[in-house]
């Protein structure tokens, strides 16, 4: 199989949308990421996938700390901003949590501290220990076969 074939079945996999963040020496960063899931309840553990090539993997390997934003239907603009996708990127305004910063609106605000990582292929997986949580009340974004979507109702 090719690399198209691989992505595009990855893409039938509908996902919610992510911006993991985190802080060294006073400057944030973040990034958008669909990759993450929950590992387990007891200890309450997360992965994220971060590739060798992106500039977030030496930031989080630094601060050992990060947060997970699961965006609302209405943070399109965000996961655009955190992408790359926007060019003219605006001040995006964080708020923390336990001294990490966290997305405002995000449908949902975890943070942890690095468990561990493992190196497979050509990204790292971070496990986190997740030290908090704040929940919203309100619709996720959802991204399907290369396309921003939002929950339809029932």
């Amino acid at each position: 199989m090719d690399d198209r074939q691989f992505r595009n079945a990855m893409g039938k996999f509908a996902t919610g949308v992510t911006v993991v963040a985190t802080e060294v020496a006073g400057n944030v960063h973040g990034m958008t990421a669909n990759a993450f899931m929950s590992v387990s309840l007891n200890p309450k553990l997360v992965v994220i996938s971060i590739a060798e090539k992106a500039q977030m993997l030496e930031k989080i390997k630094q601060s050992k700390k990060f947060s997970v934003n699961i965006l609302a239907a209405k943070q399109q603009e965000l996961s655009m901003i955190f992408a790359g996708q926007l060019k003219n990127q605006q001040e995006v305004p964080f708020e923390r949590i336990e001294g990490i910063p966290v997305l405002p609106g995000a449908v949902a605000q975890i943070t942890c501290e690095v468990s561990a990582e493992h190196v497979e292929g050509d990204h790292t997986l971070f496990i986190g220990r997740v030290t908090s949580i704040n929940l919203e009340d309100s619709d996720p974004l959802i991204y399907f076969g290369g396309k921003y979507r939002s929950l339809a109702d029932e």
